[in-house]
């Protein structure tokens, strides 16, 4: 358990060797948003379970959390065999992972494990896919070039073809790549996804609320706790002074 905890945490710090390096849009998510994590969590199961694992995250967990009945989450998140109790565990062998993208999928459980602008990062990188032939998958990605994940998100995205235009001294706005800039996205009508523009940024947010939440779940009861902390102390502390004031009102 401990050299997979360590393997997970090394998975979980690669984006940020990145995060000088690329430009990040800001991703206002928030983790008290229980209708956000919901989305988040269908999204996930729909596009992301295949592939992925949340080995540390258990079904139970993920409904008492999220405010699911043990019947909702049998019956519409659980996919095949696994019991509520279980992790949240692919159903993919590694061998097959690795065959398929030269590397097996990793588990996500610590992706956004408390780095600053981790969840930036992620809300970034599912966002800028683009159609890149030379790829053996056919998709490339301007926050992790060469990735060798696809962008499951097409159909709700669109497919996103990107602009070029020469790369100047000012550097680039969004990525280079050889000589060229990439300057933005575009997707034709007759490519258009399932999603307007906004609804799958908002879908995206969802996605990264989730997998945010997922990567600390304590942190639901942590800050709400930390509220009343906080609270208490400066009861404490006016407790603390009217009784000082009251000792000491005779000494002068």
């Amino acid at each position: 358990m401990l050299k997979s905890r360590f393997f997970a945490l090394l998975l979980a710090l690669v984006p940020v060797s990145a995060l000088g390096s690329v430009n990040l849009l800001d991703a206002p998510i928030d983790v008290h948003d229980r209708a956000s994590l919901q989305r988040g969590l269908g999204l996930y199961m729909n596009f992301c379970a295949a592939c992925h694992s949340l080995q540390f995250m258990r079904y139970s967990r993920v409904g008492e959390d999220l405010g699911l009945t043990v019947e909702q989450v049998e019956q519409l998140i659980i996919k095949g065999d696994a019991k509520i109790g279980e992790p949240m565990i692919t159903g993919m062998a590694k061998a097959d992972g690795t065959a398929w993208f030269s590397k097996a999928p990793p588990d996500l459980s610590t992706t956004v494990r408390g780095k600053k602008g981790q969840e930036d990062w992620v809300y970034t990188f599912l966002r800028s896919f683009y159609v890149d032939e030379s790829r053996p998958m056919g998709w490339n990605n301007t926050v992790l070039a060469g990735a060798s994940m696809p962008n499951v998100l097409w159909e709700l995205q669109g497919i996103q073809r990107a602009t070029f235009e020469p790369a100047g001294e000012d550097g680039c706005a969004i990525a280079r790549v050889g000589d060229n800039c990439i300057s933005g996205f575009v997707v034709q009508p007759h490519e258009a996804g399932r999603l307007s523009p906004a609804e799958f940024d908002r879908a995206i947010l969802d996605l990264t609320a989730f997998l945010t939440y997922v990567a600390e779940p304590a942190r639901l009861q942590r800050e709400t706790l930390g509220v009343w902390v906080i609270l208490f102390l400066s009861f404490f502390t006016l407790l603390a002074w009217l009784l000082k004031r009251e000792y000491w009102k005779d000494v002068h």
